[in-house]
């Protein structure tokens, strides 16, 4: 049972990534609101606290993170037409390097506690 359970945390990992992507350039009137950083660090680390609760093994706990990370590094590479999915101005630039960061570091910790 905890291999079916930690696939399914891993396709939740992916799910999370996509979400997170697509609602990154949300606004608030004029002013970028990346408010899915927060949330995607928050559903990153819940995932992997989920996953310690099926295995004992950090590395198999991990496979939720590193399936978020896996794809948001592949919609971070541009698609066949020249198509992307981060992009922007100002401080929208870096919004898949916040992404990336304040998705990876709450679970990094929950890992690290564990450990």
């Amino acid at each position: 049972m905890p291999p079916v359970v930690l696939g399914v945390l891993a396709l939740d990992g992916v799910l999370a990534a996509l979400v997170s992507a697509f609602f990154l350039p949300l606004r608030i009137g004029a002013v970028p609101f990346p408010i899915t950083v927060v949330v995607s660090g928050a559903v990153n680390a819940a995932l992997v606290w989920v996953a310690l609760q099926w295995t004992s093994s950090p590395r198999l706990a991990a496979a939720p993170m590193w399936a978020w990370l896996a794809t948001v590094l592949g919609l971070a590479l541009g698609g066949p037409g020249g198509d992307v999915v981060f992009d922007g101005a100002g401080v929208m630039a870096y919004a898949v390097l916040l992404l990336i960061v304040g998705g990876l570091l709450p679970p990094a910790a929950v890992l690290r506690r564990h450990l």
